[in-house]
């Protein structure tokens, strides 16, 4: 049951933290619009994680609780959207770190 789901949701963390490690250097050789994407997708799943995890530890009560993960999930959805927007309408996210490194 819960621990299967538990055991389940660590590993897809794990795993998730791996495809980054991979990312990061993926990014740096042959950037592109998949590796954009797939930035998107990771950074912010694994952004979310991180924030439930903070709720979770932090925050107590039934409202309260609900009240933040409607937020966070909101928080995430508008990070992945303005992601995904600023790959296709501007450079993407490894062009914008190239030109960061290079000031």
């Amino acid at each position: 049951g819960s621990s299967k789901a538990a055991s389940l949701h660590w590993t897809g963390e794990r795993a998730v933290s791996v495809l980054l490690l991979g990312l990061l250097p993926a990014a740096y050789l042959c950037p592109g619009p998949a590796v954009d994407y797939s930035l998107a997708a990771a950074l912010t799943l694994h952004g979310h994680w991180g924030l439930g995890q903070v709720i979770t530890d932090y925050v107590h009560g039934d409202v309260p609780i609900k009240v933040a993960n409607t937020g966070l999930y909101i928080l995430s959805a508008l990070t992945f959207a303005g992601l995904c927007h600023f790959n296709y309408k501007d450079v993407g996210i490894c062009k914008a770190v190239a030109m960061l490194w290079s000031l």
